[in-house]
């Protein structure tokens, strides 16, 4: 019987749960239906990007509790930024 060779890699847990994937599944079905809106409360306008819709859809997650890796820093307003220093 031959042995298998062990991978050294750490086996990891998922990066997002499922939750999360059936949050951003609604929203992708939401977007091609055209109901899905951008903005707080959904005042915006429709959305039509695909990255846009998932965005959304991990937002929605996050603010629900399930598993999805916190946002990166992202871009601040120049206003902000000059307050800050």
């Amino acid at each position: 019987m031959a042995t298998r060779k062990r991978s050294s890699r750490k086996s990891s847990s998922r990066k997002y749960g499922k939750a999360a994937g059936k949050r951003v599944e609604s929203a992708m079905r939401r977007r091609k239906r055209g109901t899905l809106k951008s903005g707080k409360g959904g005042r915006g306008g429709k959305v039509k990007s695909r990255a846009q819709a998932i965005a959304i859809g991990l937002s929605e997650a996050r603010k629900k509790g399930a598993k999805v890796p916190a946002k990166k820093g992202g871009r601040r307003k120049k206003a902000s930024r000059k307050r800050a220093s």
